[in-house]
């Protein structure tokens, strides 16, 4: 019977060992998947947001038939039919405009000077769901770039980036022939912001006169588009306000003049003061 006892407390022991590892099995589990679901309510909803467009730069465009000065027009195209430029239509003038200026400058039997001139303007907005002003704005630049290069029976075509001219441009030149005379022509396609700028300005020579060259056609193209982007800018600056200055100190001159004339309204009713005292006391004597 002694001997009983300590291997009955052995097999006791064995068999105590598998139902303590079942408990801690089902606790580490049953822990597992607490831990888990804890972790899963405390994080954050993970939702993502696009980030917000950038804000468009300009918000006006200019007017179109003013955007050129009126000298510029005139050296350009001397005898325009309208030197006020005729206005293309738009449905929506702050985000689309244009103007077109055009004449024959006769010159009797030497012949005559034909001359077009157009500028125009489409600023984007920017949206959250197609993107942002200038990228929009980027992308129609590209596109009007491409148009000028596919002119049809363009000849001599060549094309070329435009320093210092808004945040991008480029100038498309070439030759095409069109009621039976050459016309020289120049494109500039300018970006600023979220508006592009498309400016065309061509010429050829009637009746025997002699074709503008090249040279003088893009260099009048350029000095227009420079006026034209700069154009964008001045649209959309704040009105100045009106100063509340002080008013302006009496100057010297002026305070010298006041105490002259003090001096001199003193001095006369002193003077006579004395000579009215005087008759009053010599009368009294007498």
């Amino acid at each position: 019977m002694h001997r009983s006892a300590p291997r009955l407390t052995r097999i006791l022991a064995c068999a105590a060992v598998p139902v303590m590892l079942v408990v801690a099995g089902c606790s580490s589990d049953s822990d597992s998947k607490t831990d888990d679901a804890s972790s899963s309510s405390a994080a954050p909803d993970a939702t993502k947001t696009e980030a917000a467009v950038a804000p468009a730069k300009f918000a006006a465009l200019p007017d179109p038939c003013k955007s050129i000065t009126a000298k510029t027009v005139k050296s350009l195209v001397p005898s325009a039919k309208n030197k006020s430029g005729t206005r293309g239509k738009s449905s929506d003038s702050s985000a689309r405009g244009g103007c077109s200026w055009n004449g024959l400058d006769d010159n009797g039997v030497k012949g005559s000077q034909y001359r077009w001139l157009d500028v125009g303007f489409t600023r984007f907005a920017s949206d959250q769901g197609v993107g942002s002003g200038a990228d929009r704005a980027q992308a129609d630049y590209t596109k009007q770039v491409a148009k000028a290069q596919a002119a049809d029976g363009a000849k001599k075509l060549a094309t070329a980036p435009v320093s210092s001219l808004g945040d991008q441009a480029t100038q498309i030149t070439y030759d095409l022939t069109k009621t039976g005379e050459d016309f020289k022509y120049a494109t500039i396609v300018a970006r600023t912001g979220n508006v592009v700028v498309t400016l065309n300005y061509n010429g050829a020579g009637y009746a025997g006169a002699k074709t503008p060259s090249a040279a003088d056609i893009l260099k009048g193209a350029q000095k227009a588009a420079k006026e034209a982007v700069a154009s964008v800018s001045t649209a959309n600056e704040a009105p100045a306000k009106p100063s509340s200055s002080p008013k302006p100190a009496q100057s010297a001159k002026t305070k010298a003049s006041a105490k002259e004339t003090g001096n001199a309204t003193g001095k006369t009713t002193a003077k006579t003061t004395s000579k009215t005292t005087s008759k009053a006391v010599a009368k009294k004597t007498s």
